[in-house]
């Protein structure tokens, strides 16, 4: 499913910390994919310049082209046939999409508090980090300015009346980012990845959006601490850090609980587990119906095609 490339594509993204190969959620995601895929990336850490200080990361540049966020990458290397999800079903790719969606919906808002608005994280972690990552005087703009996006994007997707500031959504986003992490745990089983012994796009984005989280040596961490009860979850972040970034990983474990145990699946975790099948199924038959209706324009375009051919036959004849 590869194809040799003249030259090999650029990835500029957020660097490494922490035994992992970037620190950026969405970074993650795309090297993963890459990873799994086979793709060849030349990986440079970000510049960050006033002329690129409003760019998006990560971003893939190949033969003048650019192309940004992880779900458009994807699909350009998906293009270049560096595809990891050639052998899904079409039911296994409509639970791609639902479980993804998931993610962003439930577990996103979680991390970006955990990491940019949580004050003590902020002020030890995150802002130094990336402090000392940016070049001067940037350093003085950029965590600030990370920040301040972190913060609007919550309160955009989650401060729906009366919840109208960051203290009264915090309960929120946490207890729906537990449940969504409690339903991985419970779809990935005793599984190494999503659907079986191959990793996918899924088990990319599900790795970009916990690995930070398990690996940030973070001083206030109540998700942390919930997500290293997971230990199917751990593992399986261990096994692609091991796998797929070795010098990465330096072959080190993540501190998970190895006596941790799960838990009957409650009535919340029902209910988030229906709604993913159910958005599920509706990607599917959306999905079917599309194909139908381009089955049905290249059977129209076939027929023209033939009537166009056979009245130039019976005009050449007669």
């Amino acid at each position: 499913m590869h194809t040799n490339m003249a030259e090999p594509m650029e990835l500029l993204c957020w660097g490494g910390d922490w035994d992992l190969p970037s620190v950026h959620t969405d970074s993650l995601i795309v090297l993963a994919y890459a990873k799994f895929s086979g793709a060849t990336l030349a990986v440079k850490s970000i510049d960050w310049t006033w002329r690129t200080i409003t760019a998006s990361v990560p971003q893939l540049h190949y033969e003048g082209s650019t192309v940004t966020e992880p779900t458009q990458i994807l699909n350009f290397l998906r293009k270049q046939r560096f595809n990891a999800d050639y052998e899904l079903t079409a039911k296994q790719g409509a639970d791609t999409m639902a479980y993804i969606a998931l993610l962003e919906e439930k577990l996103r808002p979680a991390l970006l508090h955990t990491f940019w608005v949580d004050a003590q994280n902020y002020a030890n972690l995150t802002r130094p980090w990336f402090t000392s990552h940016s070049p001067f005087p940037l350093n003085f703009f950029v965590p600030g300015r990370q920040a301040s996006l972190a913060l609007s994007r919550i309160l955009l997707t989650k401060a729906e009346s009366p919840l109208l500031n960051i203290t009264e959504v915090e309960g929120k986003i946490y207890s729906e980012a537990k449940e969504c992490l409690n339903l991985l745990s419970h779809r990935l089983g005793n599984f190494h990845f999503f659907f079986g012994d191959t990793p996918t796009s899924l088990d990319a984005f599900v790795f970009g959006h916990i690995a930070p989280l398990i690996k940030a040596p973070l001083p206030s961490g109540q998700l942390q601490k919930h997500l290293n009860q997971l230990d199917n979850l751990c593992q399986f972040c261990n096994t692609i850090l091991k796998n797929y970034f070795t010098d990465a990983s330096a072959e080190k474990r993540m501190d998970c609980s190895p006596t941790a145990t799960h838990d009957p699946v409650d009535a919340n975790l029902q209910k988030l587990t229906q709604l993913v099948n159910k958005e599920s199924n509706l990607i599917e038959k959306v999905l079917a119906r599309s194909a139908d209706s381009l089955l049905n324009l290249m059977s129209l375009e076939i027929a023209v095609t033939c009537l166009k051919v056979c009245g130039h036959c019976f005009f050449t004849m007669y």
